[in-house]
């Protein structure tokens, strides 16, 4: 394991990587501006649910796979930019409702409901071939080159990224939860919708041309 200093410095880097805007914390804002902040909460670990397979597929080396392999790579992107898409145009075209079906629905965000928003995070993380690229370059660099268990450390190192990280989506959740109590942004509920129904089309679209990682091999 690194020591206290480069230990230090990887928590750091985890809230700042975690701190910036993308589809996963768009996907927790939208549902706590939505659904309350639960909603979001419940996202949010769906989303690091998703995080753990990518953590523990790089130990075992589907990571590598995916960055060696161009067909491997393909299939996986398109698939999870052909679900960001299915999410955008579901929220551009959502039909609008009035603040107060809004709180409703919030109050009645039950057991059933919150079981697809998480499955919602889990498969947006997941089905996306750069968090697993992400984390093969990232996790090593804070692994000694003479550590006798490079795997272990690996996977010790990514679970405490994923513990780090539950703070930043609480806090994410927290702060689209205050906003959504705002009456100006109730009455806009719909136009957000929508903007972040625009914003999860332009990551799939994203990811849909983005270029396999150089150093890939034919299948």
């Amino acid at each position: 394991m690194p020591d206290l200093p480069h230990l230090l410095a990887f928590i750091a880097a985890g809230w700042l990587l975690n701190l910036t805007p993308g589809p996963d914390v768009l996907y927790i804002v939208a549902n706590s501006l939505r659904s309350g902040v639960r909603a979001g909460i419940v996202g949010g670990f769906g989303i690091l649910a998703g995080c753990f397979v990518h953590i523990f597929a790089a130990a075992v080396g589907v990571g590598t796979l995916l960055a060696t392999s161009a067909a491997a790579f393909a299939v996986l992107k398109y698939v999870g930019a052909a679900y960001l898409l299915y999410l955008g145009v579901r929220m551009v075209f959502s039909r609008a409702k009035a603040p107060a079906d809004l709180r409703q629905a919030a109050a009645a965000s039950g057991e059933r409901g919150l079981k697809a928003i998480f499955m919602g995070g889990f498969w947006t993380n997941v089905l996306n071939p750069k968090v697993a690229l992400f984390f093969l370059a990232f996790v090593p660099q804070f692994i000694a080159p003479g550590a006798d268990n490079k795997g272990l450390y690996f996977v010790l190192l990514g679970v405490l990224f994923n513990l780090n990280s539950i703070p930043v989506i609480v806090g994410w959740a927290a702060f689209a939860g205050w906003m959504a109590r705002r009456s100006a942004v109730q009455k806009g509920m719909h136009w957000l919708d929508r903007a972040a129904g625009v914003l999860f089309i332009g990551f799939g679209l994203k990811l849909a041309f983005a270029d396999a990682p150089a150093g890939r091999v034919s299948p």
